[in-house]
């Protein structure tokens, strides 16, 4: 101001910076950017060109195709026959046996238990050691069918003294498929002689019981001889 003994100091500009500050600005990268201007540019000054549209919008990824579906492969002559349906077997008639027999038994002297096996060869000519059983005829019933079958298979005669119940299998004879179901009995010995056993028969043995039950080749007829151990002791 004019009249208080001070020189008053022209303004800066304010574009005009000491050439000391813009020398730092440019070392720490910084300093004051030329402003934009649209039109013509002044002299000294540098015009900002605007970026271009494809810089400035965003990239969108692009859209993929779908795929199309592969064409299956037809078999080949040689995979078809592999799998095809085997014809069926041919079925054979079935039929069905009821039989009956018993688990002949005899205390011996010093308190043990002793049951009576029949070996027979079976079709494949193996000797196999079982219990005594057959066919119930016409007009029988199971009880007596069994007292006849023992005393036919063994030569010994014997009393029935309980049911044991029934096992059942199925095997194939002579090209006909069999369901059989046998009824057994526990029998007490009371006399008769191996000797007039059937020829079918090779022997006729006494085993004790703990013995029968590893030697008897059925394991129905396994089962039958433990349910007598039960009943016996």
């Amino acid at each position: 101001m004019a009249g208080d003994g001070t020189e008053e100091q022209p303004a800066r500009p304010a574009g005009d910076e000491p050439a000391k500050r813009r020398r730092r600005r440019r070392r720490r990268g910084g300093g004051p950017k030329p402003a934009a201007t649209s039109g013509a540019t002044g002299a000294g000054t540098a015009s900002a060109d605007p970026a271009p549209a494809g810089e400035a919008a965003k990239k969108q990824p692009a859209k993929r195709k779908p795929r199309k579906p592969r064409p299956r492969k037809k078999p080949s002559a040689s995979v078809g026959a592999s799998t095809a349906k085997r014809p069926p077997r041919p079925s054979i008639p079935t039929t069905r046996e009821v039989s009956s027999g018993g688990v002949v038994y005899r205390r011996t002297d010093d308190g043990g238990i002793e049951v009576v096996l029949a070996s027979r060869r079976t079709r494949r000519g193996q000797l196999a050691w079982g219990l005594a059983k057959g066919g119930i005829e016409d007009g029988e019933t199971r009880e007596g069918a069994a007292i006849r079958e023992v005393r036919e298979e063994t030569g010994l005669t014997a009393e029935i003294e309980a049911d044991l119940g029934d096992t059942k299998y199925i095997y194939v004879w002579e090209d006909v498929r069999i369901r059989k179901t046998v009824h057994f009995f526990l029998m007490r010995h009371t006399g008769g002689d191996v000797d007039d056993r059937d020829d079918e028969m090779e022997e006729i043995r006494w085993f004790p019981l703990e013995r029968a039950l590893k030697r008897a080749a059925y394991r129905g007829e396994r089962d039958m001889l433990v349910r007598a151990a039960e009943l016996l002791q």
